[in-house]
C-alpha cells in the first residue's frame, strides 16, 4: 500500500511538472516558441530583379550588347538534406558551379540556409531538381552576357559573382541597372516548397532595372579598337598602350572610347593585370604636352592681348626663374621675329610662354597676373577636375597661381603652357578642346544617350546652350583656322571638301625614381588631338589619341597617323558629306 501511495504522489508530481512546463510554453514563452516554429516553417525567398540591358547605337538604331541569361543559385537546408547525398548530387551534375565547402556548411550548428552553388544553367538545375532530393531549392538569377566580347570593355565594365557592377557603366550606374529585389514570405513544407496558405503571406514584387542606351556607335567603337591594336602591332618604339576618344563637340556625346590592351568582361576573373580594367580616357591623368598650347593661345586671343599676327623674337629658348626652356624644333625657319601662326604650327615652347607673358601685361616676363589669368581660363575649360561624365573619372592636378609650397610658380606656369607641371585626363583635354572649336561652349561630356522603354528610345535631356561662353565665337573661329594651319605642315593632305585641324604633343615622362623628366630621346608619351567637318560649319567631331608604354619613345607622328585613320573612319560612319 505504501508503494501505491508513493507512486500516486510521484505521478501527481510529474503531472504537476508537465502542467507547469506547458503553462510556461503556452503562456509565458508563447511568443518565443511561435517564432521558433515560424522560422522552420516560413520560406523567405528573394525575388531577384532583372538587371537592365545595355545598348549602343548602330547609326540611328539602338543595338543590345549586354543582356541577361537566366541562371540559378542552389540553396540547401542542412537540417533536411544529408551531406553525403548532397555532395554526390552536386558532384554529379554541378561540380564546376559549387561555391561552398560542403563539409564546413554541415559543421555550422543550427544552419537552415546555405548557398552552395551559383550560376547554374537552367538545364543543369533541371537535372538536379529531377533527383527529388529534399531540402534543396533554386533561386533564379541573371548572369551577364556581353555579346560583343571585348568591345568597349572599359566603358561597359562587368558584373561580379555577387551581382554587383564593377567599373564602367555597370559600376557607375549599378543601382539604376540593378533595380530592386522583391520578397516572398510564405509557409513552406519540409522540402521548402511554398504553400499558398496562411494569413502572413507577403509578396513584394521585384522592380526591374532600367535598360540603358549608350552614345557609343557600335561600328565606330569596334573600328577604333582595331585601329589602336593595329597601331601598337606596327609600332617600333616600344609602345604597349594606346587610347582614343571620338566625341561630338557640339553635344558632348561620346561616339567611341577605347583603351588597349583590353579584356573580355565575361571573363573578368581571368584578367592577369588589373590595369586592363582601367579606362585610360577618364581615369588616368597625365601630362598632355603641347596640346595644352591650344588653351593658352585661346585665352590670349580671347583676352585681346594677342592676334595670330602678333610677333615676338625667337632665339630658340627663353629663361624663366633662372631655368632655360628650349624649343624642340631647331629649324632655321622659326628663328628671329615670327608670328603666332608660326609659333603654334611649329609647336614652339617660347611661343606659348610668350602668350602667357602677354596675358600678364608684360611682354618680357611671366608674372602673377599672367598666372592668375591662365588659371581662370583653365577653370573655365574645367581642366583638372571631373567633367561629369557617367563613368568613373579622375580629377587631375592644376596648380593654383599662389599655391602654398609651389616651387618657382612662374616656371610652373610657363611649363603648364606646353603641358608639363599639370596632370589632366584625356577626357578633360578633349572636352576643353571641344569648347574651343565649337563656338566657345563647354558641353558636359556624356556616354548615356537615354533609356529603352517598351522598345522605344527615350532620349536623355541635354542642357541647352546658355549665354555664357568660355571664349567668343570669333576666338573659336580663329583657333579653328590656326589649328587647321598647324595641321597643314604635315605631309598628308586631307581629302578635298573637308576642314580638319589638330595639334600634336610629345611629352617627356617624369621619372619618379630619378626625380627628373626623361630625356627627349628617352621615354615619351605621344598625343594628337583634332577636329573635323566641312569648311564654314562647326566641327562634327573631335578625336584625341594617346600612345605610350614603359620605356617607350613614342612619337607624335604615330599618334597623328592614328588620328588620320580614325578621322577618315569617322567621316564615313557619320556620313559627313564634303563641301563641293
Amino acid at each position: 500500500m505504501p508503494r501505491i501511495k508513493f507512486l500516486k504522489k510521484l505521478i501527481l508530481a510529474a503531472l504537476a511538472l508537465i502542467v507547469v512546463r506547458l503553462f510556461f510554453i503556452q503562456v509565458i514563452e508563447h511568443n518565443y516558441w511561435v517564432s521558433k516554429a515560424a522560422s522552420q516553417q516560413t520560406l523567405l525567398e528573394t525575388i531577384v530583379a532583372k538587371r537592365g540591358d545595355i545598348y549602343v547605337m548602330e547609326g540611328d538604331e539602338p543595338v543590345k550588347v549586354v543582356m541577361n541569361q537566366k541562371v540559378y543559385s542552389i540553396i540547401i537546408d542542412p537540417q533536411v538534406t544529408k551531406k553525403d547525398e548532397l555532395k554526390a548530387l552536386l558532384e554529379k551534375h554541378a561540380a564546376e558551379y559549387i561555391t561552398a565547402n560542403i563539409d564546413e556548411v554541415y559543421e555550422v550548428e543550427g544552419l537552415r540556409y546555405s548557398v552552395v552553388a551559383k550560376n547554374v544553367p537552367r538545364d543543369v538545375a533541371a537535372k538536379i531538381s529531377e533527383e527529388g532530393v529534399g531540402g534543396v531549392w533554386f533561386q533564379e538569377n541573371n548572369k551577364r552576357v556581353y555579346s560583343e566580347g571585348e568591345m568597349a570593355a572599359q566603358t561597359l565594365g562587368f558584373v561580379n559573382s555577387d551581382g554587383i557592377g564593377q567599373y564602367g557603366i555597370e559600376g557607375a550606374l549599378n543601382e539604376q541597372l540593378a533595380g530592386k529585389n522583391g520578397l516572398l514570405k510564405t509557409i513552406s513544407d519540409v522540402n521548402n516548397i511554398a504553400l499558398s496558405i496562411g494569413s502572413d503571406n507577403v509578396k513584394i514584387p521585384a522592380v526591374d532595372g532600367e535598360d540603358v542606351v549608350l552614345t557609343l556607335d557600335r561600328g565606330l567603337q569596334k573600328a577604333t579598337e582595331e585601329v589602336l591594336a593595329d597601331a601598337l602591332s606596327r609600332n617600333t618604339d616600344g609602345a604597349t598602350n594606346a587610347a582614343a576618344i571620338i566625341m561630338d563637340p557640339n553635344t558632348g556625346e561620346v561616339f567611341s572610347m577605347a583603351s588597349v590592351p583590353t579584356y573580355d568582361p565575361a571573363k573578368y576573373d581571368q584578367v592577369q593585370d588589373w590595369t586592363a580594367y582601367l579606362n585610360y580616357v577618364t581615369e588616368v591623368p597625365y601630362e598632355p604636352a603641347s596640346v595644352c598650347k591650344t588653351f593658352v593661345f585661346a585665352a590670349a586671343l580671347n583676352e585681346g592681348v594677342m592676334t595670330p599676327w602678333s610677333t615676338y623674337y625667337n632665339t630658340g629658348s627663353t629663361v624663366v626663374e633662372t631655368a632655360t626652356i628650349n624649343n624642340a624644333s631647331k629649324s632655321p625657319a622659326v628663328y628671329g621675329t615670327i608670328d603666332m601662326w608660326t609659333a603654334l604650327s611649329w609647336s614652339l615652347n617660347t611661343g606659348s610662354i610668350q602668350a602667357l607673358k602677354w596675358l600678364g601685361g608684360d611682354a618680357d616676363n611671366v608674372n602673377e597676373a599672367g598666372r592668375q589669368k591662365l588659371y581662370e581660363y583653365y577653370q573655365k575649360f574645367r581642366l583638372g577636375r571631373a567633367t561629369g561624365i557617367e563613368v568613373a573619372e579622375a580629377d587631375g592636378i592644376v596648380h593654383t597661381p599662389n599655391e602654398e609650397g609651389l616651387y618657382a610658380p612662374n616656371l610652373t606656369y610657363a611649363e603648364m603652357t606646353f603641358g608639363q607641371g599639370t596632370s589632366l585626363t584625356m577626357l578633360q583635354v578633349a572636352s576643353a578642346f571641344s569648347g574651343i572649336v565649337n563656338g566657345g561652349y563647354m558641353m558636359t561630356p556624356t556616354v548615356v544617350k537615354g533609356t529603352m522603354k517598351d522598345g522605344v528610345l527615350v532620349p536623355k535631356k541635354y542642357e541647352e546652350k546658355d549665354d555664357t561662353q568660355v571664349i567668343s565665337s570669333d576666338t573659336s573661329a580663329t583657333m579653328r583656322e590656326m589649328l587647321h594651319e598647324a595641321r597643314s605642315l604635315y605631309l598628308k593632305k586631307d581629302n578635298p571638301g573637308y576642314y580638319i585641324g589638330g595639334k600634336s604633343g610629345t611629352g617627356q615622362v617624369y621619372l619618379e625614381d630619378l626625380g627628373r623628366y626623361s630625356d627627349p630621346d628617352g621615354e615619351t608619351t605621344a598625343t594628337y588631338i583634332g577636329f573635323g567637318g566641312v569648311e564654314g560649319e562647326l566641327p562634327k567631331y573631335v578625336i584625341m589619341v594617346k600612345i605610350w608604354g614603359s620605356g617607350a619613345n613614342a612619337s607624335a607622328v604615330d599618334s597623328k597617323n592614328v588620328f588620320d585613320e580614325l578621322s577618315d573612319l569617322t567621316i564615313d560612319y557619320l556620313k559627313i558629306k564634303p563641301r563641293s
